[in-house]
């Protein structure tokens, strides 16, 4: 009795570790990218809103002072349903988001 016991223990435990399935697959709606020497852009969108756009550009390409200024956006709907955006530049002067919430 106590070997059944033990084994069905063991079975369920082994069951709970097993990884869940998302019930929904996300798939790739939109990818587009361009890489350049003198900077790059990439922009993609997903099946469950998220989506991102982003362009870097070097400066000063021939200076010591050569910096990489970066832009972009990023979006996503969290799980309370509503969509958050973040719209960041990123260069010399560090990162500097700015956020917005939209509706549900």
């Amino acid at each position: 009795m106590n070997y059944r016991v033990t084994v069905f223990c063991v079975v369920v435990a082994v069951c709970a570790a097993v990884p869940q399935q998302n019930p929904q697959d996300v798939q790739i709606l939109r990818f587009d990218s361009d890489v350049q020497p003198d900077g790059y852009s990439f922009a993609y969108e997903t099946s469950d809103g998220t989506s991102r756009q982003e362009e870097g550009k070097l400066d000063n390409p021939q200076s010591e002072n050569a910096a990489l200024t970066v832009t972009g956006q990023y979006a996503y709907v969290a799980p309370d349903g509503k969509r958050y955006t973040v719209t960041f530049t990123a260069g010399p002067n560090g990162f500097q988001p700015k956020t917005s919430l939209g509706q549900k």
